[in-house]
């Protein structure tokens, strides 16, 4: 059976808001500190993964006995992040979107890594996106309605080469088949003139980048 939504949790930013999130008919992965940070919230991880190097062996303990299935590797020998690992973790239960929370935080490189799982999720025909207290962000390569959800800006920017026949409808500045390089940033702080507007791309990927400050 299809899973409607997957929420992961991971070691980044994480903060009590975003338990606002939460849905009673979501499944809950949590990689790492998330798990723990979810346990000290009140809520059950369904699943637990990760090296669990970032917290302590008695913290690991609380983890292990308040998660309905726990998944621990060895912190050396392992090729993923434990975001990626719960990522994949996500996959095997096929998920019509996956939200990461705590995939962002003082870690570039972690960051970075975590845009790009979403690409691979795009890649399995499941929708994705990411959030913290400051931003929202999803991937498009045809069509997509943008909700305000209370940000301030929305910003493109191509995740290809170069994104082709970007049209902006309910944007306070609009674009008609335009094309945005890597390098360009005519598709940073715009705004929605009301509750939604819609990008229509032709071609390449474009990641969508609700903010505010």
């Amino acid at each position: 059976m299809t899973m409607k939504r997957i929420v992961i949790f991971t070691g980044g930013n994480l903060s009590a808001e975003l338990m606002e999130e939460l849905r009673e008919d979501d499944m809950i992965i949590a990689a790492d500190r998330g798990a723990l940070f979810l346990i000290q919230h009140g809520v059950q991880p369904h699943i637990a993964v990760g090296d669990f190097d970032s917290i302590t062996e008695a913290e690991q303990t609380i983890v292990r006995n308040n998660s309905i299935q726990f998944i621990a590797c060895d912190p050396v020998h392992k090729d993923l992040t434990d975001t990626e690992m719960a990522f994949e973790t996500a996959l095997d239960h096929e998920p019509s979107h996956i939200l990461m929370l705590g995939a962002t935080g003082t870690r570039m490189d972690h960051t970075l890594a975590n845009v790009h799982i979403m690409v691979r999720a795009m890649q399995h025909q499941i929708s994705c996106a990411i959030q913290d207290k400051h931003n929202y962000m999803t991937l498009t390569t045809s069509r997509t309605v943008v909700e305000h959800r209370d940000y301030t800006y929305v910003s493109l920017l191509p995740l290809t080469h170069e994104v082709t026949g970007i049209s902006l409808e309910g944007f306070m500045y609009p674009l008609d088949h335009a094309t945005i390089r890597m390098g360009q940033s005519l598709g940073v702080s715009n705004k929605l003139l009301g509750t939604t507007g819609t990008i229509t791309i032709d071609s390449g990927m474009l990641l969508i980048i609700q903010s505010k400050d």
